[in-house]
């Protein structure tokens, strides 16, 4: 993997890119005082999410290189209950850079469902080192609410006919877990867009044209004014690019 922009001075990029250097292209902010949010998603050429309803189809060994730093980066994974069921989420694994770079051992996944949609014996209940937390609202059908806590999650109520995002990121920011790690789907990116609650993302582009069907990386309601990004990196690996931008206009970093 190699850098295309920014490169120092203007020069030509140096070599492949060592764990170090990514963990430093890619860490969190210092000394945040606020959850701060950083999407992944990888996507075709001609934009698609999806091949067969799988991101997999989409993926590169670069790309998963990056998801997974992602995760040892961060405090917390926030994902969608849509993408939990599809994926087959399970806990995550042992990660030995996260106690390298001051992490706990296991970052935990917040799951965003209005209605507590995961099944009790899914695996991010039944193959996980830490309870994941369950993000729901007050209509969730209190069964479930119960089904899941009796699992085994956390189960955090944000919100009344559905979840609040602002309220579950300040639920999980009262946990510790300000550097938040989101994995979709496309409903989940589409809440956080319109509350203006995204910090950064990093979209991988695939060398794949897979042609009409698949939706788009957002979905769910429109935002009132785009959001302004600015161009913070360019990686690349094998045909894949790896774009990096964040909240805001000009400038890198």
């Amino acid at each position: 993997m190699q850098i295309l922009w920014p490169t120092p001075s203007g020069e030509s990029p140096a070599g492949a890119l060592t764990d170090a250097d990514l963990e430093r292209i890619y860490d969190y902010p210092d000394q945040l005082d606020r959850p701060w949010v950083q999407v992944n998603f990888v996507a075709s050429a001609d934009g698609a999410v999806s091949v067969g309803e799988y991101s997999e189809g989409l993926s590169s060994p670069g790309d998963k290189r990056l998801f997974l730093l992602g995760r040892d980066l961060a405090d917390v994974i926030l994902v969608g209950a849509g993408t939990v069921t599809t994926e087959d989420y399970r806990g995550a694994r042992p990660r030995p850079r996260r106690s390298r770079l001051g992490r706990t051992d296991f970052p935990p996944i917040a799951v965003v469902t209005n209605r507590c949609t995961i099944r009790p014996d899914s695996r991010l209940l039944t193959d996980t080192h830490v309870p994941p937390i369950v993000l729901t609202c007050a209509a969730a059908p209190e069964d479930r609410r119960g089904a899941l806590a009796d699992a085994g999650a956390e189960v955090v109520l944000a919100g009344e006919g559905s979840v609040d995002l602002r309220l579950a990121l300040d639920a999980l920011a009262r946990r510790g877990l300000r550097r938040v790690d989101c994995e979709g789907g496309p409903h989940l990116f589409g809440g956080l867009l319109a509350e203006d609650l995204v910090d950064q993302l990093c979209l991988t582009v695939a060398p794949l044209l897979t042609g009409t069907g698949p939706s788009r990386i957002v979905a769910g309601p429109p935002v009132d004014v785009p959001r302004g990004l600015r161009l913070a990196s360019v990686l690349h690996e094998d045909g894949f690019l790896m774009l990096r931008y964040r909240r805001g206009t000009g400038g890198s970093g």
